[in-house]
């Protein structure tokens, strides 16, 4: 470790929950029902039978969800990506209440559910043109209702929230999911979405993944009291799950849809899970945390504490497991190179669908650049 912040102190992260392993006193409550040695408990309030195939295809999501966020990180160091913004360590927190959601949810993302994009079918691939800057989404948010990619930090959930008092009124029969972080929970917007989906009592889950870490602040320096327990000051039910537990993630998640899409009103679901990596490819996370935080949550890690309690209890074998890395390592291949032949832009492309009947600023700006764009052409004239 290079630099080590004199503010930062290993934190033993909690893993206690009623019903499954015991907790410190004092600790909120964590819904478990896998632990991280791969034992099945139960829980009085949270339940959830999946075949074996199920339970497989959890597996599977995740390891593949894994090893396309690994070729993106390796693009963007290879220069193929202007950023990347890795899910390692929160693949579990994704995937099972990606899962959760039913065909007719609308999701509200930020600009790190790779995990959740998959499960609603959106190509891999097409994530990766705004990284790459080609484009300024890559898919039709309507197509999967998944909606684009929100780098603006908590704007999401007023999205979601209005999305929501729509369907409302409108009296469909689904939910919304908005996703963010335990930084974007310090935002206003946040706040202002948890009073507007209150008031209207809106068919809405809000679905934060506290990481730990908002850039290079931890958890602790920006509330208080846990995340989880902010709902109740807004007048509706919060719920910590082990964000590393996806088969708890699937149950808690299932059952907060379901309280919002009958009409019982918005509810937080807290997934108490570790960013393993940078922030972004920006970032250097041994400037502010200590590797021995990471070792204990390395412990705990979602593909591992499933991939045991499969083998130990005889849900899959060897050809499976190596079935699964061989498909991984295929999608790996080819996502490296739809994202070199991805085609660049044309660089005029970024005056159009400014303002709809046209601006007289932007159009001296597409001259100016234009010309600007032709003085390389001419520069090269005779050569």
């Amino acid at each position: 470790m290079s630099v080590k912040s004199t503010a930062a102190k290993p934190r033993t992260p909690r893993t206690g929950t009623r019903g499954g392993a015991k907790r410190r006193e004092g600790e909120p409550e964590l819904v478990q029902l896998l632990t991280p040695e791969g034992e099945r408990v139960q829980h009085s309030e949270y339940s959830i039978d999946l075949s074996p195939e199920e339970l497989r295809g959890l597996y599977r999501d995740m390891v593949l969800t894994r090893r396309f966020d690994a070729e993106a990180t390796s693009l963007q160091r290879q220069g193929e990506l202007g950023l990347w913004a890795s899910l390692l360590g929160q693949e579990a927190a994704q995937i099972g209440s990606g899962r959760a959601t039913r065909p007719d949810d609308y999701v509200f993302p930020t600009y790190r559910e790779h995990g959740v994009a998959w499960c609603r079918g959106v190509d891999p691939v097409n994530l990766l043109g705004m990284f790459r800057g080609v484009n300024h989404g890559g898919w039709d948010p309507n197509e999967n209702n998944f909606q684009l990619y929100t780098i603006v930090i908590g704007s999401q959930t007023l999205h979601a929230t209005g999305y929501a008092m729509g369907i409302s009124k409108d009296g469909a029969d689904s939910a919304v999911i908005a996703y963010f972080g335990d930084g974007a929970s310090s935002q206003g917007d946040v706040a202002e979405a948890f009073t507007f989906a209150a008031v209207y009592n809106a068919p809405v889950v809000f679905f934060c993944q506290n990481n730990q870490w908002a850039i290079s602040e931890p958890t602790e320096k920006q509330s208080r009291v846990p995340i989880y327990q902010r709902a109740a000051g807004f007048g509706f039910p919060g719920v910590r799950v082990d964000g590393n537990d996806v088969l708890a993630v699937l149950a808690v998640t299932r059952a907060a849809l379901e309280h919002a899409r009958s009409g019982q009103g918005p509810m937080l679901v807290e997934a108490f899970t570790y960013r393993m990596g940078a922030h972004t490819t920006s970032d250097d996370p041994t400037r502010y945390r200590l590797d021995e935080e990471r070792e204990q949550w390395e412990h705990k890690d979602p593909i591992l504490r499933l991939r045991t309690y499969l083998e130990k209890d005889g849900i899959a074998d060897e050809a499976f497991f190596a079935g699964v890395e061989a498909e991984s390592e295929t999608l790996g291949k080819r996502v490296r190179e739809a994202v070199r032949a991805m085609p660049d832009p044309d660089p005029m492309s970024i005056f159009e669908n400014i303002y709809a009947d046209g601006h007289a600023l932007v159009d001296e700006e597409r001259a100016q650049f234009a010309e600007y764009q032709a003085s390389f052409t001419d520069s090269t004239e005779g050569h």
